[in-house]
């Protein structure tokens, strides 16, 4: 074999290992959930996680963790927002989601462990063919959703009367570092503020640490405030 055939094959092999080692698509259910509950959207064969959101004084400012199956169905979900004081966990049960405190339906699912509707507020979610979330509707108001080729998620528009907040987030070009983005939100086509986040990941390509900086441009002068993401994840 000459120099040059061997050039051509190793550059075959070459372009073969890094089709091979291309990342992971963002599932429905993922890419959805992440966009509906406010957390960042993990690739591959998840069996459970925790991201933690550190404020500047090193304090816990908000923590999300969830369990998956092996289909990449949610099987719990638990948000804590420790400045607001609030939070809830939620538990598959058929084709709902309950309160795991008070047994309470407050989720019902369409299809095998997509979200469908919340009984109580009277919202309601719409698929595209591909399973992921386009929109959802309420009284008096109406979201978008929109994501990328990989399932990421790129913002949303919410419609609520008379106020139209559109946030609009432009990640990494690398696809291996979707969680490296920049968001901008617009009420009523003002500036509200924007968020930078870069982080550091694992062998999935799922981040383990980020640093996220957000900026309230309502308000002058504009504030800045420095957090910290530390995530947890365990995969089958």
């Amino acid at each position: 074999m000459n120099k040059h055939a061997l050039m051509l094959v190793l550059a075959g092999l070459l372009v073969g290992c890094d089709n091979t080692s291309a990342p992971l698509s963002f599932t429905p259910e993922m890419a959805s959930f992440s966009n509906e509950f406010d957390f960042d959207p993990l690739r591959g064969p998840v069996k459970d996680f925790s991201q933690t959101l550190f404020n500047d004084k090193g304090e816990v400012a908000k923590r999300v963790s969830g369990t998956l199956s092996a289909e990449g169905c949610f099987d719990s979900l638990e948000m804590q927002d420790l400045e607001s004081n609030s939070g809830i966990a939620l538990v598959l049960d058929a084709n709902y989601y309950l309160d795991a405190q008070t047994q309470q339906k407050k989720l019902r699912l369409q299809g095998k462990c997509q979200l469908a509707e919340m009984p109580a507020s009277g919202v309601s979610w719409d698929t595209d063919d591909n399973g992921f979330i386009v929109s959802a509707h309420g009284k008096d108001m109406e979201i978008r959703y929109r994501y990328d080729t990989d399932g990421y998620p790129l913002g949303k528009t919410t419609v609520a009367g008379e106020q139209h907040l559109t946030i609009t987030a432009t990640p990494s070009a690398d696809k291996r570092k979707r969680m490296d983005y920049t968001a901008v939100s617009l009420l009523n086509d003002k500036p509200l503020g924007n968020v930078k986040q870069t982080c550091e990941y694992d062998r999935h390509n799922n981040p383990e640490a980020c640093e996220l900086v957000i900026v309230d441009a309502s308000v002058k002068p504009a504030v800045s405030r420095k957090y910290t993401i530390k995530n947890s994840i365990e995969y089958y």
